[in-house]
């Protein structure tokens, strides 16, 4: 096996019953703008994506109110073996807003509505994003015990609509209760300039389950720090001859074989470039570096 062999498979590992590459692909950019020319975009992006290897694609229901799932079922469908779609419930459009749908009934009618629009007859992940903190709080009837929302997701997941069942923006205490229903991983906002979740990657780290880190280089649709203009990981890009984003990534990557961060992008030149990061070698020094980078 060559060098550059032997650091692509150190940068896989299982994920959802598979073995896949951990650089995946965040879809929620693409159903941003709508128009014909924004879709063969999209496709474009998607269609590059599955090409260079990315085995793993983040979507949902609710992105673009649907116009996510729709571009990645034209673009890819039918879908190459291997390949895991995730995709998340737990929130729907009511007009022009995204609102929580937590009870049983909605998540399995979610589930339904990505079986769709995605044209799967079985979800390869399902993560169920929790709405206990954060802009839009689950209230009234909306606050739904997580044991009730697993028993009908492992329902589903009996039926055979589900391969596989996550959870997504919650703390660790949410973690440790989903556990015995047999999820496979956790989706939380975590990177190099936001590690409120270090519980929960922990939890995951000991569990021997995967941790999906979600806006990994920031976003600015979400006014949360642009990881890619800080200057220590610019120092460290230089030094390598990589870029800010590969650099943020790879920190991800170093963290364990259980971190499969989601990198979006609306734009080949950039998807290229997060996939990048898995032939990008950290040593020591930038791992304490960009480590004391925590706020």
């Amino acid at each position: 096996m060559s060098g550059e062999e032997s650091v692509w498979q150190a940068q896989r590992g299982e994920f959802a019953d598979r073995w896949i590459a951990r650089v995946g692909y965040g879809a929620m950019q693409l159903g941003a703008s709508g128009g014909p020319a924004a879709a063969e975009r999209a496709h474009v992006v998607l269609r590059a994506a599955v090409e260079h290897g990315v085995e793993h694609i983040d979507t949902a229901a609710f992105y673009g109110a649907g116009a996510t799932n729709r571009l990645i079922r034209e673009a890819l469908a039918p879908y190459r073996n291997g390949l895991v779609i995730a995709t998340k419930i737990g929130v729907r459009w009511s007009g022009t807003e995204r609102v929580p749908a937590q009870r049983p009934e909605e998540l399995r009618a979610g589930v339904e509505d990505n079986l769709r629009t995605l044209g799967l007859e079985r979800l390869g992940l399902v993560n169920l994003r929790r709405m206990d903190s954060g802009r839009v709080v689950a209230t009234g009837d909306q606050q739904v015990d997580l044991d009730d929302q697993l028993a009908e997701l492992v329902r589903l997941r009996e039926e055979g609509k589900i391969a596989a069942l996550g959870v997504s923006d919650v703390s660790a205490d949410l973690v440790a209760r989903a556990l015995p229903a047999g999820i496979v991983g956790v989706q939380n906002l975590y990177n190099l300039l936001d590690r409120t979740h270090e519980p929960v990657l922990r939890l995951c780290r000991e569990s021997g389950i995967a941790f999906v880190p979600y806006f990994p280089l920031g976003s600015a649709v979400s006014r949360l720090p642009r990881v890619t203009e800080n200057a220590t990981v610019a120092e460290i890009a230089g030094k390598h001859g990589a870029s800010p984003a590969q650099v943020a990534i790879a920190w991800l990557l170093a963290l364990g074989p259980h971190v499969f961060p989601i990198p979006g992008t609306s734009t080949v030149a950039h998807l290229l470039d997060n996939i990048g990061a898995a032939s990008v070698q950290l040593d020591e020094g930038d791992v304490r570096a960009l480590g004391a980078l925590a706020n």
